[in-house]
């Protein structure tokens, strides 16, 4: 900036004197260019250690909802950069074979602390297969939201989550008779519907109720709901259980996997939401 200033003003200096055509104007501005370099150079000297200690922050940028800065992500060395850029896992916050067995045990939760005739019933779907495996997506779903949350140790264990999903449909399959062709082909069919089904969740749940009801829609019902109180059900118990689960300590996750889920049902779904207010008893007052 103090060079673009000199530099102007010896150009409109050199300009004056030859416009001008006099000597002791010419003079004048020589002494004078020289005095302003004599204080700029003082200046130099004496601003450079401050220069060199003091920060200054830009707020040019205005963050919106979209851009807010997130938390930082864990730091790691080289040597850990380098081995995950080959597809392998550096060391982590817990051991491995602690992260797999909670990653198992919160896959169990999802599948066998929900009551699945609840949402067949409810939710109008039939009993099979494919049914099933919408509503466990469905939570599978909001697990791996919350362990994404927990840094690289959680986005590990939802490695495994997904992996045992896959191996516990496969073995279900398996188990009903149904022929390994036709098997493969659903598997298939399963594992698009349900990162699309990822894509989906995750936008209704950082957007308003009518777009999570329309991946519900698409996704868990398949496109065949026409009761749309089925859909407020759904909704309520997406939001709620979200609620509940971020609630939950990320280390007792990581190292225990268990998560109890509220029921699709309740008295007072609101519960969780909004505290209740107080109820006085002023019968006879």
């Amino acid at each position: 900036m103090y060079r673009r200033v000199m530099q102007s003003a010896v150009r409109s200096g050199v300009s004056f004197t030859s416009h001008c055509g006099t000597l002791v104007k010419t003079r004048q501005m020589g002494a004078c260019l020289s005095r302003t370099l004599e204080v700029h150079r003082r200046m130099e000297l004496c601003s450079w250690p401050l220069s060199q200690s003091r920060t200054f922050h830009s707020t040019a940028q205005l963050f919106s909802v979209k851009q807010t800065p997130q938390a930082s992500e864990e730091e790691v060395g080289a040597f850990t950069k380098l081995i995950e850029a080959m597809g392998f896992t550096g060391p982590l916050k817990y051991n491995k074979w602690k992260i797999k067995i909670a990653a198992l045990r919160m896959y169990t939760c999802c599948v066998e602390r929900i009551n699945y005739d609840d949402f067949f019933e409810k939710c109008s779907l039939p009993d099979t297969l494919n049914s099933w495996f919408l509503v466990a997506q469905l939570h599978v779903w909001m697990c791996l939201v919350r362990m994404r949350q927990e840094g690289r140790a959680g986005k590990y264990m939802c490695r495994y989550i997904v992996h045992s999903m896959w191996e516990d449909v496969e073995q279900r399959g398996k188990i009903m008779g149904i022929d390994s062709v036709a098997l493969k082909a659903s598997m298939r069919a399963m594992t698009q519907n349900f990162y699309a089904a990822i894509f989906g969740y995750d936008e209704g749940v950082l957007s308003d109720d009518r777009v999570l009801a329309a991946a519900l829609w698409r996704n868990l019902f398949n496109r065949q709901c026409e009761d749309p109180r089925q859909l407020e059900l759904m909704v309520e118990y997406v939001r709620k259980q979200m609620q509940y689960i971020d609630s939950l300590d990320g280390e007792d996750l990581l190292l225990t996997g268990e998560v109890k889920w509220r029921p699709l049902v309740e008295e007072n779904a609101q519960s969780i939401l909004k505290p209740t207010s107080p109820t006085y008893n002023d019968a006879g007052l």
